[in-house]
C-alpha cells in the first residue's frame, strides 16, 4: 500500500508539473499549428522552428523550399539540429603570452556539444518579449552567424538573443531576435562549373534569403512586424549582409529595410568556377568520379562522407589564412551576379541605411597560421601566391612599402615592438587585417555613404593580450550586452542609433570620415576619424580587384 501511494502522489506531482509547465509555456499560433517555447525572465524564446524542407535526400544541393504551412503541435523548447561543420586538423604554434587569451575567444565561439548535426538544419529560433500581442508589430533583428561559412550555428551560446531582447525591453526599445541557421561548407558553398550550370552557387546564401521570406510570412504571428526587419551579421554573417543587399540587383524585396555589418564586406574572390578543382576533389573523395552525373550522385553519398571530404579540403584555418578555404561566397551569375569585388565596385546595392565597422586589429588571430614567413622576400611570394596570384613583384612590393617591417608599425597597433612573434608577423597581421576587411568596409562607405545613410564603427575594446582587439571581440559588446547592443537596438528600432544620454553617433560622409570608436579605459566611447592607413587600405582593395584568388 505504501508503495502504491507513493507512485500515486509522484505520477500527481509528475502531471501537476506538466500541466503547469504547459499553462505557463508561451504559445503562438502559426498557421494551423501551435508553437510551444520557454519563459527566460521577461522574454519567450521558441527555438529550432523549421523554415524550409529538410534538404536531404534530392533536394541536398538544391536550392531551399520555404515551408509556407504548418499543422499540429511545433515544439519550440530546445535548439534544432545544427548544419554540419568543417573540422580542420591544421595545427600551429600558439606563443605561450596568448594562450589565456586564446581561450576567452574559445570560450566566445565554443560550439553547443548537447546539439546534434544533421543535414536537416534549416531552422530558425526567436526570442521576443514576453506577454505580447500578436499585433505588437515590434521591429526584428535578424541575426546571421560567421564562421567562415564552414562553421557556427544559432544554437551557440554566444549568439543567444536573450540578452539583447532583455535589454531592449529595459531601455524602452523592444524588439524580437531571430537567429537562422545556413548551410556550410560542401552543403552551402560547392563550387565548380557543374554547380554553376545547374545555378546551385551559394546555397547558404539563398538559406538566408529563405528565412528572411519565412519572417514576412509568420512574424506577425510572434508580434513582429515584417517591413521593419534589420539583417545584422559578424564576419561571414556580415559579409552575407553585403550579399543579401546586393542580390537581385539591389531589390529587397521588401524583406528588410536596414542593415548592420561587424567584420566583413565583400570577398576577394573570383567565379565560382575557379575552385572546379575543389569540386573534382569531392567528387572523388566520395567515390563518384564513374558517375555520368556527378551533382546527381553526391545527393546520394552519405552525409558523413562529404562532411569527410569538407574536412580533408583547405579551410581558413591553414598557411593561407583567410585565403584558403574553397567554401567562400562567389560568382555565380545569380545571386553573385558578379566577383564580389566586381560587384563591389559596379553592382546595385539596396538603398537601406547601414552600420557598418570593424575591430582594430582584424588579422591578429588569421596570422599564426603563417609565422613560418619570416622574410621579406618570402612574404612577398606568399602574398603572391596566396593573396594575389598573378601580381607582380613591383604590385606587392608597393604594398610592402606602405606596411614596413617595423613591428611597432604592425599589429596589434599600439603595442610598439611587442608581440613580434616572428620577424614578419606583426606586418602579416597588419596587412591581412586591411586586406580582407578593413579595406572593402572603406570601399563600401566610399561608394554608398552619399547616396544612403551610414554609421561607421571602429572596436579597440575587449584587449586580448598578445592579439590585441582582434577579430570577434566586438561581440563580447554586441551580445554583452553592453553600449554597442544599445546603439544596434535604436537602429533597428528608429532607423538611427542615437537617443537619450548616448555619445552621438554621426552619420559617415568621406569629408569628415566621422567614426565612433569604442574603447577600454575611462574614455569608453568618442567620436574618431577614419584615416588609419587610408593609403594601405586603398592601395590593398585596388591589387585585390585586379588580382582576386
Amino acid at each position: 500500500m505504501t508503495i502504491f501511494v507513493c507512485t500515486l502522489i509522484l505520477l500527481i506531482q509528475a502531471w501537476v508539473g506538466l500541466a503547469r509547465h504547459s499553462l505557463y509555456a508561451p504559445q503562438v499560433q502559426l498557421d494551423q499549428a501551435t508553437v510551444v517555447g520557454t519563459v527566460e525572465g521577461s522574454t519567450e524564446k521558441f527555438l529550432g522552428i523549421p523554415y524550409a524542407r529538410p534538404p536531404v535526400g534530392d533536394l541536398r544541393l538544391r536550392l531551399p523550399q520555404l515551408l509556407s504551412s504548418y499543422s499540429g503541435t511545433v515544439n519550440a523548447t530546445t535548439f534544432g539540429d545544427q548544419c554540419y561543420q568543417q573540422s580542420t586538423s591544421s595545427t600551429t604554434y600558439v606563443p605561450p603570452q596568448i594562450v589565456a587569451g586564446l581561450a576567452s575567444m574559445n570560450a566566445l565561439f565554443a560550439a553547443n556539444l548537447n546539439v546534434p548535426y544533421s543535414e536537416d538544419c534549416l531552422n530558425l529560433n526567436i526570442v521576443r518579449p514576453a506577454n505580447i500581442s500578436a499585433d505588437a508589430e515590434l521591429p526584428v533583428l535578424f541575426w546571421i552567424y560567421g564562421g567562415g561559412f564552414a562553421g557556427g550555428s544559432n544554437a551557440m551560446l554566444a549568439y543567444n538573443g536573450t540578452a539583447i531582447v532583455q535589454r531592449s525591453i529595459d531601455i524602452g526599445e523592444p524588439v524580437i531576435f531571430v537567429a537562422l541557421n545556413y548551410r556550410l561548407h560542401v552543403f552551402g558553398f560547392l563550387g565548380g562549373k557543374e554547380v554553376k550550370d545547374a545555378g546551385l552557387g551559394n546555397l547558404g546564401l539563398h538559406d538566408q534569403r529563405t528565412a528572411l521570406r519565412w519572417v514576412q510570412n509568420f512574424i506577425p504571428s510572434f508580434g513582429g512586424d515584417p517591413s521593419k526587419v534589420t539583417v545584422w551579421g559578424e564576419s561571414a554573417g556580415s559579409s552575407s549582409v553585403f550579399f543579401q543587399m546586393f542580390a537581385n540587383n539591389g531589390d529587397t524585396e521588401g524583406l528588410f529595410r536596414a542593415g548592420i555589418m561587424n567584420s566583413g564586406t565583400s570577398t576577394p574572390t573570383k567565379d565560382i568556377t575557379e575552385v572546379q578543382g575543389e569540386y573534382d576533389f569531392v567528387v572523388q573523395q566520395v567515390g563518384c568520379s564513374r558517375a555520368s552525373d556527378t551533382l546527381a550522385c553526391l545527393r546520394t553519398v552519405p552525409a558523413v562522407s562529404l562532411v569527410a571530404a569538407a574536412n580533408n579540403s583547405g579551410s581558413i584555418n591553414g598557411y593561407p589564412a583567410l585565403a584558403g578555404s574553397p567554401f567562400l561566397p562567389r560568382g555565380d551569375g545569380v545571386f553573385v551576379s558578379q566577383p564580389p569585388q566586381q560587384l563591389a565596385v559596379n553592382g546595385k546595392a539596396a538603398k537601406i541605411p547601414f552600420i557598418i565597422g570593424d575591430v582594430q586589429d582584424e588579422g591578429t588571430l588569421f596570422s599564426l597560421y603563417n609565422m613560418n614567413v619570416t622574410t621579406e622576400q618570402q612574404l612577398s611570394t606568399y602574398l603572391r601566391t596566396y593573396w594575389f596570384p598573378g601580381a607582380s613583384s613591383q604590385d606587392v612590393q608597393t604594398i610592402l612599402k606602405l606596411y614596413p617591417a617595423n613591428p611597432a608599425a604592425g599589429s596589434p597597433f599600439g603595442t610598439g615592438s611587442a608581440n613580434a612573434f616572428s620577424p614578419q608577423y606583426k606586418r602579416i597581421a597588419a596587412i591581412q587585417g586591411d586586406l580582407f576587411f578593413q579595406a572593402s568596409r572603406r570601399n563600401f562607405l566610399a561608394r554608398f555613404s552619399s547616396t544612403q545613410t551610414a554609421y561607421n564603427f571602429l572596436s579597440a575594446r575587449k584587449f586580448i593580450e598578445g592579439l590585441g582587439y582582434t577579430h570577434g571581440t566586438d561581440l563580447f559588446n554586441a551580445f554583452g550586452p553592453g553600449d554597442m547592443t544599445d546603439y544596434f537596438i535604436r537602429f533597428t528600432r528608429n532607423l538611427d542609433p542615437n537617443g537619450g544620454s548616448a555619445v552621438h553617433w554621426p552619420p559617415f560622409n568621406t569629408s569628415a570620415r566621422s567614426t565612433l570608436q569604442f574603447n577600454d579605459g575611462t574614455t569608453l566611447l568618442n567620436v574618431t576619424t577614419d584615416t588609419q592607413r587610408l593609403d594601405g587600405t586603398t592601395a590593398l582593395f585596388d591589387l585585390s580587384l585586379k588580382f582576386p584568388y
